[in-house]
């Protein structure tokens, strides 16, 4: 169905499709960096809800847990097993787990809260907050990588082993840019990225399905807003999927990256 066809079933006025502007909310102020926007009033709202949840669940632990106990333990086990302890190793994990297990309910709430209702925007549809939980990745990356075999080991383990001496300075130019540049940037831009377009296709279909059900004056463009609205819904579900595996994959290859800094070689 083309944009011109809901336009004149519509009486001209026309279907406007979602874009950008949807993840651009300002609640107080309009100028940038000093605007109070949505996704930060969420992002708040979020940090407040796990650390109320996570309190609440482990106030009083028992040995037969509860539902709360029982879920919160799940996903603890999940981070704490099935992510720190097979990828960093047995003997290094454990100072971790607090970080990863912070990094994946944080960014697993703020993903759901894409679909939940009266939230229904997924903060991490906004470039700055994946790439912020990046660059803190980074920052303890690097750091580690420094304090284990000191600056200058540091930037020579960038170099594999065993190159000829006039390629080296190309390939630590190179590792030089994957570390320090392309990988922070592509970890922040698959969560971003995923986030984003789950929304605009959400978005597109629920209100091309209210357009066409609610402004068109066309039988068949009526009908057709029922088969939009379930596609909606098969959409929403998809999405719940593709927010947990996004929590679960940038939480993985933050372990994967301390991981590297702590291995003898990169």
């Amino acid at each position: 169905m083309s944009l011109g066809m809901l336009a004149a079933a519509g009486g001209g006025e026309g279907f406007e499709a979602p874009g950008q502007d949807i993840f651009w909310w300002p609640l107080f102020g309009t100028s940038g960096a000093f605007a109070v926007t949505r996704p930060a009033l969420v992002l708040v709202i979020s940090a407040v809800v796990i650390a109320v949840v996570l309190t609440l669940a482990t106030r009083r632990l028992t040995v037969v847990p509860g539902k709360g106990q029982m879920l919160t333990e799940a996903g603890y086990g999940l981070v704490r097993n099935s992510i720190a302890r097979e990828i960093i190793g047995s003997h290094d994990f454990l100072r971790f787990v607090p970080l990863l297990f912070t990094y994946f309910t944080l960014i697993l709430l703020n993903n759901l809260f894409g679909v939940i209702p009266f939230f229904q925007y997924p903060t991490m549809g906004r470039i700055a907050f994946p790439l912020v939980l990046a660059l803190v990745v980074f920052v303890i990356y690097h750091f580690l990588g420094i304090k284990r075999r000191g600056l200058g080991g540091y930037l020579a383990s960038l170099i594999p082993p065993g190159l000829p001496g006039w390629i080296k300075p190309f390939v630590f130019f190179l590792e030089l840019i994957t570390y320090f540049i392309t990988r922070p940037v592509t970890l922040a831009l698959r969560l971003f990225g995923n986030m984003f377009a789950g929304h605009i296709l959400l978005v597109l279909f629920i209100t091309g399905g209210e357009y066409m059900l609610l402004h068109s004056h066309s039988l068949g463009l009526q009908i057709l807003s029922i088969p939009t609205f379930g596609m909606g819904v098969v959409m929403t579900l998809f999405e719940i999927l593709v927010e947990f595996l996004q929590a679960y994959i940038f939480t993985l290859l933050a372990a994967l990256y301390i991981a590297g800094s702590l291995a003898d070689e990169h």
